[in-house]
């Protein structure tokens, strides 16, 4: 799964907001369903690692100067979810980025 949220913000102001906000990603799933634990391995990437139904989904965050790249490797089993993953990462990381 492949979300691209262009922003007009700058990359310090974004990186500013995902560092405030990084344990909120849980909640882009339905609530308990996941265990969610962040890291940065670069100022301007953020991995994503949530547990869910027994399944690891890795994934991460790109920060860009006019977009903000996330990108989670679904296993099979959860790609049903993929819709409303994309609808829920598009909306909550949409409020994030507003200006």
């Amino acid at each position: 799964m492949r979300v691209t949220l262009p922003h007009t913000l700058g990359k310090e102001e974004v990186r500013r907001r995902m560092h405030k906000h990084a344990d909120e990603i849980g909640s882009f799933f339905p609530a308990g369903l996941a265990r969610v634990t962040t890291a940065w391995p670069s100022e301007d990437r953020m991995s994503i690692t949530a547990e869910v139904m027994g399944q690891s989904i890795p994934g991460w965050v790109e920060v860009r100067e006019n977009e903000v790249v996330i990108e989670m490797d679904l296993p099979l089993l959860l790609s049903v979810m993929k819709g409303p993953l994309e609808a829920a990462v598009k909306k909550e990381a949409g409020r994030l980025l507003a200006p």
